[in-house]
C-alpha cells in the first residue's frame, strides 16, 4: 500500500512538474510610440499582476529592447526570448520560415508610417535618385521596408516593386531622426512611425512624400508580438495574462493620454515636449488594441505576390493564436 501511494505522490508531482508554467519571461520591445502598450506593461508591472489573476505564481519579467524585426526574429529563433515584438512583416516572415510554429499573440497598434523627406525636390516617388539615401530599421525585411515597396508597387507597377531598395540604408529610428534632421548626414529620407515623424516635421526643411495609410487606402495594424508554437502550448495562463495584460495597458492609455505621454518621454528618454506626445497620442489615426485589422493580410499577400514568403495565409485568423479572438 505505501508503494502504490508513493508512486502515486511521485507521478502527480512530475506531472505537476511538466504542467508548470515558466516563472521568468524573456519579451522584447522596439523603439517608438508603437510599443507604448508594452512600456506600460513594464513600467505598472501588469503581466506580474495578471499572472496571479489567473492562478500563477510571481512571475519575474526582463524586457530587452531591439532595433528592429530582423533582429528580434533572430533572438526569438535562438530561444534568447520568449516573446517579441515588431512590424507584422518581419513577423509574416517568421511565421512562413517556421511553417506556422510562430504566430502572434497580439496585434499592439494602428498607425501610420510615413516617408519624410530633407529633399526639397522629392515631392512623390517619382523624384527620388540615386542622391537619395532612405533610413529604415532594416533594409528589405522590417516593415517600413515593405510599405516602401508596396507603394513603389502602387506608383511603378509590382514588377518594380524593388526599383528603390538601393537606395535603403539600416538606422534605428532614433538615429535616423539625427541623421535627416542635422543636415550633415547622408540620409535624406526617414520612413519613420510616431513620435519620430511628426518630430521630424517641426523641422521646416522636413516634409512628408507619402503616408502608408494613403497607400493601404485606410487604416493598418502596423505591429504585433510574437511568439513559438512550443512557448504558447506550454504556458496557456501565462499567454492569456500577457493579452489580459494588454488590454489593460490599451484601456488605460486611452483614458489617460497625458499620463501616458509623460511614461512614453521617462522610459524613451526623449526630451520632446510633453504636448508633442500627447498630440500624437490624441490623433484619431492612432490607437492601440490587441486584435487586429482584417487588412492585415495585404501584407502577407504582397510578400507572397513578389515570392518573398512560400506559403500565402487565407485569414488573419491563421497568423494568430486564438486568445486573441
Amino acid at each position: 500500500m505505501k508503494k502504490v501511494f508513493l508512486f502515486v505522490a511521485l507521478t502527480l508531482f512530475i506531472g505537476t512538474t511538466l504542467l508548470a508554467e515558466k516563472s521568468e519571461l524573456r519579451i522584447s520591445k522596439q523603439y517608438g510610440l508603437a510599443y507604448l502598450p508594452l512600456i506600460v506593461l513594464e513600467e505598472k508591472g501588469l503581466i506580474a499582476k495578471h499572472a496571479k489573476i489567473v492562478g500563477l505564481g510571481d512571475i519575474k519579467v526582463e524586457w530587452i529592447t531591439f532595433g528592429g524585426g530582423a533582429t528580434a526574429n533572430d533572438a526569438l529563433l535562438s530561444g534568447s526570448v520568449d516573446i517579441i515584438s515588431g512590424g507584422n512583416a518581419p513577423f509574416v516572415r517568421l511565421w512562413d520560415k517556421t511553417k506556422g510554429k510562430v504566430k502572434a499573440l497580439a496585434a499592439l497598434d494602428q498607425s501610420p508610417l510615413v516617408l519624410n523627406s530633407a529633399n526639397p525636390h522629392v515631392k512623390t516617388l517619382r523624384d527620388l535618385t540615386d542622391k537619395d539615401k532612405i533610413a529604415l530599421p532594416a533594409v528589405k525585411v522590417s516593415i517600413q521596408s515593405l510599405v516602401f515597396q508596396i507603394a513603389v508597387a502602387k506608383e511603378f507597377g509590382v514588377e518594380n516593386y524593388d526599383k528603390f531598395d538601393h537606395l535603403t540604408v539600416t538606422l534605428k529610428h532614433p538615429d535616423a531622426l539625427i541623421a535627416l534632421t542635422s543636415g550633415k548626414s547622408e540620409i535624406t529620407g526617414h520612413l519613420a512611425p510616431e513620435p519620430f515623424l511628426t518630430i521630424e516635421q517641426q523641422n521646416p526643411n522636413i516634409h512628408q512624400v507619402f503616408n502608408s495609410y494613403d497607400v493601404f487606402g485606410g487604416r493598418h495594424t502596423t505591429n504585433v508580438i510574437s511568439t513559438t508554437e512550443e512557448f504558447y502550448n506550454n504556458n496557456p495562463k501565462l499567454s492569456q495574462a500577457i493579452v489580459d495584460a494588454l488590454n489593460e495597458a490599451d484601456l488605460w492609455i486611452e483614458n489617460n493620454k497625458k499620463e501616458a505621454a509623460k511614461l512614453y518621454l521617462q522610459a524613451s528618454k526623449l526630451k520632446e515636449p510633453l504636448e508633442i506626445i500627447e498630440a500624437i497620442l490624441n490623433k484619431p489615426e492612432i490607437s492601440y488594441q490587441t486584435k487586429p485589422l482584417t487588412n492585415i493580410t495585404v501584407f502577407s499577400d504582397f510578400l507572397f505576390n513578389t515570392g518573398a514568403i512560400k506559403t500565402k495565409p487565407q485569414s488573419w485568423k491563421e497568423l494568430f493564436f486564438d486568445k486573441v479572438y
